[in-house]
Formats: C-alpha cells, structure tokens, sequence
C-alpha cells in the first residue's frame, strides 16, 4: 500500500528535471531561439492584435456607397423624378381627369390583368419546364434549354409580328383556331400571348438553379418516413423553391407591364378594347401631351411598385418561414397529424 502511494507521488528528481526544462526554455526563448510555454498565450494575444486584414478589390464602403448610390441617380432617381416633376406642372382635377377617362380606365384593366395572368401562367408552366429540364435526361436537352432564353435575344418587333403571323386567321395555329370560334391576333387573348411569351424565361431561369441547388436526400429523407409523393412535393420541395417562383413571377409579372413593341404588333390596337397602356403613352406624346404621358406613367409606376412591394414581402416571409422550421421535421410533423386521426 505504502509503496504504490510512493509510487504514485511525483519524485523530488522529476520535479528538478521539470524545472531544468522549464528554466532552459525561458532561456532559449530569451535568446529568440525557442517558444516560452508560459508565454506563448500572452505572445499569440499580443499577436491577434496587430494581424492585418487582407486588401480587397473593391474600394471601402464610403467610396463604393457614394458610387452606388450616384448611379442609381443617374439611371433610376432622376428620371423618375422628372417624371413626377412634369406631372406636378398639374393641378389635381386636370391630373384626376386625365387618369381616370373611360379610355385610360379600360386601358388600365386590359394592362394590369393581362400582365397578371401571363405571370400566373409561367409561373405554373414555367415551373414545369424548369422541372423538366433539371429532373430529366433527354435528347436535345441543351436546344430545349436555349430555346427557352429566345424572348430574351429576339427583338420586341420581331417577337410581335412572328406572333401574330402565328395566330392570325390563316395562320399556323390561327388556322385551325378559327373554326372553333376561338380568335387569338388583334384581341385582348392577342395581348396575353404577348405578354406569357416575353415573361416565360424569367420563370424558367429563377426556379432552375434553386432546383438544380435542391438536395434529394430530403425527398429520400420524406420517403424513408413514409410520406407520399405528392406530401413530398408540397410539404418539402414547393416550400423551398416557392421563394423563387415568386421572384420569377414578380420579375414576369414587371417585365409585361411595360412592354410595348410585341404587343402593339398582335393587339390591333382598338381603343376601349385592346389598347394597352403604354400604347395609348406614345400616342398622348404624339399629340405633345406631355404633361397626360406622364400622369399615366406615374400612375403606372405607383401601382407597379406597391404590387411588387407586396410579392417582395411576401417572398421574404416565405424564406423566413421555410428558414425556421425545416422540410423533413415539416413532414414528420405532417405524418404524425395524419396518423393520429380516426
């Protein structure tokens, strides 16, 4: 007993021996030879004070934020200032009379829900294509994905007259639309092929790299907890990929509302039936109105800007939303609920 206690207790020759070694490092470490173990905390303290940030590219954030900021001048805040400049040269009942005509009233309606529903359509066909050409291997996989980006590289004008040489009465597809009684060109269903036509890439491009981004293990993650395909979908995937399907729908949304030279080609242009708003802009500039152009365009900017403050916040609340409870507790959840009912 005694001896395993001696045994246990340090000797006086193992605490000279640490000490030798300690006095000898504090030398060598005096000398600049070797590390102080005492000091080496206190020396790498000291170090972390005086470390130096690696330079960036980009210059500092005043020089970058002033930058940031005249540009937007330049290009977004002035113009736009102008704009409400030149309409306050109005006063109120001339302002109210010139937005609020039967003819710029039905404008306003043919401009706003056609825009509205070529942005639900490629948000839900859209989606679709996008689905395809991520989850899918097929031939001329590559001439699918570059067509889709044709709206981008084709002119308005040229867009327009291909339209509604397409879908005119003796047409390629107006043809056999006709006897149906369906009429497409120089309608108001002419203005909503224009405007899903021109919106479909800014669907397919926002939905496609989210997907692409998307990891599987949390469908094989549902499947292994026994939810079905479509639970899948709607409770792991949609909620993920919903916050750029609504920015591509916003985007669709604002691109067809100021689109102007594929829709004047197929609309036929009758006013207080398929005049859009933009259209009846340019003619109040013809007729040196300038002061009605602007009036109009204000109130299209006005309105624009709140419906995507809406869809932006309401984007944000999504991404919050799937951000704090995850997909797979989601389903777990989902199952548990389902499971528990008679």
């Amino acid at each position: 007993m005694s001896g395993a206690l001696a045994a246990s207790k340090p000797s006086i020759e193992d605490k000279h021996r640490r000490q030798a070694a300690h006095m000898t490092t504090a030398y060598k470490h005096k000398q600049g030879n070797a590390p102080y173990p005492g000091a080496l905390e206190q020396d790498e303290s000291r170090m972390t004070t005086f470390t130096f940030r690696k330079p960036s590219a980009l210059p500092g954030f005043g020089l970058t934020l002033g930058i940031t900021v005249a540009y937007l001048s330049l290009v977004v805040l002035i113009p736009l200032a102008a704009t409400f400049a030149k309409t306050a040269t109005l006063d109120w009942a001339q302002f109210v009379r010139a937005v609020t005509s039967p003819r710029v009233l039905a404008s306003y309606r043919l401009t706003f829900s056609a825009a509205l529903g070529g942005a639900l359509i490629n948000a839900v066909f859209g989606f679709l294509v996008a689905w395809v050409l991520v989850r899918y291997t097929f031939p001329f996989k590559r001439v699918v994905d570059a067509v889709v980006d044709l709206p981008f590289a084709l002119p308005t004008s040229v867009a327009g007259i291909s339209l509604a040489a397409v879908y005119a009465g003796n047409g390629w597809i107006g043809q056999y639309l006709a006897p149906l009684g369906i009429k497409v060109a120089f309608t108001p269903l002419g203005v909503l092929v224009a405007l899903t036509f021109i919106g479909l890439p800014f669907v397919v491009r926002t939905v496609q790299p989210v997907l692409e981004d998307f990891e599987r293990e949390q469908e094989e993650a549902a499947a292994c907890l026994g939810a079905t395909r479509w639970l899948t979908f709607r409770r792991v995937v949609l909620p993920s990929l919903l916050p750029a399907l609504l920015t591509g729908f916003a985007l669709a949304f604002a691109r067809a509302l100021g689109e102007y030279g594929s829709v004047i080609f197929i609309a036929g242009n009758v006013p207080m039936k398929s005049e859009i708003t933009s259209l009846l802009i340019i003619t109040k500039l013809e007729q040196y109105d300038y002061a009605g152009a602007t009036s109009l365009a204000v109130v299209m900017l006005c309105v624009s800007f709140l419906m995507l403050l809406l869809i932006n916040t309401l984007q944000w609340f999504l991404q919050r939303r799937t951000s704090k409870t995850g997909a797979v507790p989601a389903i777990a959840g989902s199952l548990h609920v389902e499971g528990s009912k008679p």
